[in-house]
Formats: C-alpha cells, sequence, structure tokens
C-alpha cells in the first residue's frame, strides 16, 4: 500500500547516503529534511488547536442547547464554523500525512538490507547494526548493546514527554488518569520497540526529539499567540442576536 511512498524515501536516503556516507548520520539528515517540511502544517495545525480551545466553549453550548435535536445541532455546528471559517479537520491534517511516511519509513529501514547492497549498516561506531533489535544486540555483550537499550529508553521516555509537558497544568482525576496513561504508555513503548530494528528507533528518537524541542520553545509561543489573536477576534466580533418569529393567531371576531 505504501510502496509508492517507500520508493520515494528510498530515492532520497540512497541520494543522502552518497555524501554523508555513514547510514545512521544519513537517517539523521532524512528526519531533518521530513521535519522541515512538515513544519508548515504543524504550525497551521497548532493555530488550528489553539483557535479550538478559545471556540470550545460556544461549541459546547450548542451541543447543550440542541442536544435533543442532533439535526438542528449538525445544522448550528456548521453555520458555526462557516460563521468564525473554522475547519475542526484542520488540526488532524499533519497526522494525517504523517502516518504514511512513518509506515513507509518503517517499512524501508527494516528492510534497509534487501534495499541496499551495502553489507554494513552502522552509525559511526555508536551503533555497529542498524539492522538489529536491542533484544538481538545482547548476543554480542552489554557494552554493544548499551546504545540500542540506550535508544530503546529515548523511544519511550521521548514519546510521553509532550504528553507530560501538555497536560502540566491538570490536577485531580486528570492528573491521576495522567500518571496512569503515562505508566501504561511506557510499558507499551518498551515491549514494542524492544523488538524494532536500531535504524527505526534511531529515526523516531530524532524525529521526537525535534518535537519536543519545538513544542517547547514554538509551538507554545504559537499556541498563545493564536489564542489572544481569536479572543481579541470574539471580543470585536458584532453581537448576533438569534430571533425567533412566532405565528400571528388570527384575532376573535367580535359579536355583534
Amino acid at each position: 500500500m505504501w510502496d509508492w511512498i517507500v520508493n520515494i524515501l528510498f530515492e532520497l536516503l540512497k541520494l543522502i547516503q552518497t555524501f554523508a556516507v555513514d547510514w545512521g548520520l544519513s537517517i539523521i539528515i532524512l528526519v531533518v529534511i521530513i521535519r522541515l517540511l512538515l513544519t508548515p502544517l504543524m504550525l497551521k495545525s497548532t493555530k488550528s488547536t489553539a483557535r479550538m480551545q478559545v471556540l470550545q466553549p460556544k461549541m459546547l453550548e450548542i451541543q447543550e442547547r440542541y442536544a435533543d435535536d442532533p439535526q438542528r445541532q449538525a445544522e448550528e455546528m456548521q453555520k458555526f464554523y462557516s460563521e468564525n471559517k473554522f475547519n475542526p479537520m484542520a488540526g488532524c491534517l499533519p497526522l494525517l500525512i504523517q502516518m504514511p511516511v512513518l509506515f513507509a519509513l518503517f517499512t524501508l529501514l527494516r528492510n534497509l538490507p534487501d534495499y541496499f547492497n551495502d553489507g554494513t549498516f552502522s552509525f559511526f561506531n555508536i551503533l555497529p547494526d542498524l539492522t538489529t533489535t536491542p533484544s538481538a544486540s545482547f548476543a554480542d555483550g552489554f557494552m554493544v548493546a548499551l546504545p540500542a537499550l540506550v535508544c530503546l529508553i529515548l523511544f519511550a521516555v521521548l514519546t510521553l514527554i509532550p504528553q507530560l509537558y501538555m497536560s502540566r497544568n491538570q490536577t485531580g482525576q486528570q492528573a491521576q488518569s495522567m500518571r496512569m496513561m503515562v505508566v501504561v504508555m511506557t510499558v507499551m513503548m518498551l515491549w514494542m520497540g524492544w523488538s524494532l530494528p536500531v535504524g527505526v528507533l534511531l529515526y523516531y528518537d530524532v524525529s521526537s526529539a525535534w518535537q519536543v524541542i519545538q513544542q517547547i520553545f514554538v509551538t507554545q509561543k504559537v499556541i498563545d499567540k493564536a489564542k489572544a489573536d481569536e479572543e481579541e477576534r470574539l471580543k470585536n466580533a458584532p453581537l448576533q442576536v438569534e430571533v425567533t418569529r412566532r405565528e400571528k393567531k388570527p384575532r376573535p371576531h367580535k359579536k355583534k
């Protein structure tokens, strides 16, 4: 299904490898290229998410007001989106684009020997074999497996940091639920990463580190500005009054 994307990434990785020489470095450069290409979409998605947070109270109000009339509720929500020029699916666009790319990259990096005839796929002397898994690397001793183990731990940690950062202001039941989710996700990521090729873990670690840095230093500023702009727009928007027309009842005729 992802063959055409795999072929594009294959040609791109082959081009990078011709001047980068090292396979691990080629994967890192590939991450940078993909992340730079996705940055405009990520910023647009972030602004859309910030706008949704500001508009959320009004959306909930519409849902509650027309809870007994799903058709009217859908019509009012569509009208609300149109009046505010808001597309609720805009925030999902980067994810929808990234998923096929991630699956294709997983296929490519998992099967590097099948795509390239090069006998060794290493990241300098740090990761001697990018096609092996953390579990298999222990066969060569703990010191050889240690870098792969670090990649595995980063695979779990860097997945959780964005979630923890976004939920840092939560308290009570929400905070307790988040802690439980963190524990479950950590176990799941470690279990899943245990059998993944180290090259896939390297790609994911670098990509996730980019996301964390972007979220802390760029995304939050974009969210704050988008929220402020949306709140200012709503404050200056003309007041809309909903008028309901009543049918006039015929007046009774006086008896003569």
